[in-house]
């Protein structure tokens, strides 16, 4: 598999006023990310009028969202809303999927909240319209816009990253904690999703971008910083919480290697982190450049 360049991605959850949002757009150009993303859950913003935003204050900047509750949507309004964001942000929207797995946000909707199973096949239902109406634009329902914006898949069961495998452009592993089991090594968990991938994607693994989403970034390692990381992970060690993958502990020039080691291991080559870890995530990014 060719090295790929390293490409890096901020998730930024909240708006603020328009001045705001097209400020938080340009500090994340500034500081040298590829790519902003918006998340899609409800308290959030928008996805597609936030990204149509942040690409009126950019220029190089790519938009994404990371990623999409495909439970919300049907395929063609979908469809419409991707095609003209891809419009309006002159081609540079990247449009990740997810399953949805946040309950209360599918009763706050009104919308019922199917099993994993459903879920993942309503997710399999929605990619494969989509790829059927970008394949064929002037066929109703007309999406006006050909090739369809790259495709991010998200999930860590069987089923997801084997749809991911086959359908995607980028295949996207979300934060490990809750998946890990007790006693198990967090980095064996990665490595087996991404033989998972290899596997289901056969020859096209080659083409396949893969992105890790990183929950925080701590360059001191102390107890306090941890908190919140043994927080949102009380059943496993503190051991195990160093080795996830999703968790980036130490020094610059550390990190920097962990992800080299991710790259040569695992094929990741594509990192995605919190708002609220942008400005020391960019001093990675810095050292990798």
């Amino acid at each position: 598999m060719p090295t790929r360049p390293f490409r890096f991605g901020v998730s930024v959850p909240a708006i603020g006023s328009r001045s705001a949002w097209q400020a938080k757009a340009r500090q994340a150009e500034d500081l040298g990310y590829d790519v902003l993303q918006v998340p899609d859950h409800l308290g959030a913003p928008a996805p597609f009028p936030a990204l149509v935003s942040a690409a009126d204050a950019t220029t190089t900047l790519r938009l994404g969202t990371l990623v999409l509750n495909t439970g919300f949507y049907r395929p063609a309004l979908l469809a419409r809303d991707i095609a003209d964001t891809d419009l309006l942000t002159d081609g540079r929207l990247e449009v990740g999927l997810g399953a949805g797995h946040v309950e209360a946000e599918f009763r706050t909707a009104e919308l019922p909240y199917p099993a994993p199973a459903e879920r993942v096949d309503n997710l399999a239902h929605t990619v494969a319209e989509l790829h059927r109406m970008f394949a064929t634009p002037d066929q109703p329902p007309k999406v006006r816009r050909s090739p369809a914006p790259p495709l991010l898949l998200a999930g860590l069961g069987d089923r997801a990253l084997r749809l991911a495998a086959r359908e995607a452009d980028i295949v996207g592993f979300p934060v490990m904690a809750l998946t890990t089991p007790p006693g198990a090594d967090p980095q064996r968990v990665l490595a087996d999703r991404v033989a998972h991938v290899r596997a289901e994607a056969g020859a096209r693994f080659g083409s396949l971008e893969l992105n890790l989403f990183v929950a925080a970034v701590i360059t001191t390692v102390t107890a306090e910083a941890l908190t919140p990381v043994r927080r949102r992970a009380p059943n496993l060690t503190e051991d195990q919480v160093l080795r996830l993958p999703n968790l980036l502990a130490g020094p610059v020039p550390r990190i920097a290697e962990t992800l080299h080691r991710y790259r040569e291991t695992y094929g990741l080559s594509y990192f995605s982190v919190r708002e609220d870890h942008m400005t020391d995530f960019a001093k990675v990014i810095a050292h990798l450049r």
